[in-house]
């Protein structure tokens, strides 16, 4: 039973500590090019690398640069680039989308966490505190260096062959789950499609409002709630966010697509299938055009979630 409790401490704080990494990435951003006014810190010539002197009580961030500490630092964050240590680190070290190579004799305090990349240490036992954490997520390490280095291509991806063959796949799978579950659930289907069809901009704004409520829940609960707290209360969070994407996306494929084939096809050549269908391809489409898509993205969980919120309140006050 210790070791139950004890395994679900770990990963509730690395959990915490994941997530304070990507806070601090999107808090910070815009600092990081404010490093180089400390004097031991600078910043090479093609500004792809920041190399820290003696600045034991120095924070670096930096983003879409590597970074080298050559003696003491307080702390790094690197996005879109490796850190490199040859001195000392006294606190936590972190890249996203980059390594962390460790040097021999290079020391680290704090925690390791690496999204996107790996941890390289050079010595079999690297100098580290005992009992701090290693987190390592080695995916997607090329797309994140990318973002890093050129944010807007976030905003507006590159149109290839690849890029459509994706869509055209993704549009297949989300076909597929829109027909199944409007076949296993066809009156939650009906009625959420129906809702979208008549109060959207009530739907959405209880919806965005629900979401925006559930960001400052994660956060505050990861940062002041004991681990098992704040570990439930984001599992809940996430579960409402995910079934609130699966269940609007396919309650606006449905109200998307009947609204289309109402106002476009005639009235002989209609049917349910041929409507989701419709609906998914525009949907796909939509979610895949540059600076547009981040807005669906968000209408997407807002309609979903706001649908959810009004079944439930519904059903909760109904009269038995």
């Amino acid at each position: 039973m210790r070791s139950i409790f004890r395994s679900q401490s770990i990963v509730a704080k690395r959990r915490k500590t994941i997530f304070s990494v990507l806070l601090v990435f999107f808090a910070l951003t815009a600092l990081s090019h404010s490093v180089a006014a400390h004097p031991e810190i600078s910043v090479s010539e093609e500004q792809k690398m920041i190399t820290v002197g003696d600045a034991p009580d120095q924070e670096v961030y930096a983003f879409g640069k590597s970074v080298t500490v050559s003696k003491r630092a307080k702390g790094v964050l690197a996005v879109g680039g490796d850190v490199v240590i040859e001195g000392r680190i006294e606190g936590d070290v972190a890249t996203i989308g980059g390594n962390v190579i460790q040097k021999h004799d290079a020391y680290v305090g704090g925690d390791v966490i690496v999204i996107g990349g790996a941890y390289k240490p050079e010595a079999e036992k690297p100098e580290r505190v005992d009992g701090k954490q290693t987190v390592v997520f080695g995916m997607l390490e090329d797309e994140l260096k990318s973002v890093a280095q050129d944010p807007a291509s976030l905003l507006s991806p590159s149109v290839s062959l690849s890029f459509f063959a994706q869509r055209l796949v993704l549009a297949l799978i989300w076909f597929v789950i829109s027909i199944a579950f409007s076949t296993i659930a066809p009156g939650a289907v009906g009625r959420a499609a129906a809702k979208l069809n008549l109060v959207p901009v009530k739907v959405c704004a209880i919806g965005a409002g629900v979401f925006m409520a559930t960001g400052i829940i994660v956060i505050a609960g990861a940062l002041t709630l004991p681990n098992f707290l704040a570990a439930a209360a984001i599992g809940l969070c996430m579960l409402l966010l995910l079934f609130g994407y699966v269940f609007g996306r396919i309650a606006l494929h449905v109200s998307l697509g009947k609204w289309i084939q109402r106002t476009t096809f005639p009235s002989n050549n209609r049917s349910e299938t041929l409507a989701t269908l419709t609906g998914v391809l525009v949907w796909t489409l939509v979610l895949s055009l540059p600076f547009v898509w981040p807005i669906a993205l968000f209408a997407t969980f807002a309609f979903g979630i706001g649908l959810i919120v009004i079944a439930v309140s519904k059903a909760e006050f109904r009269p038995a």
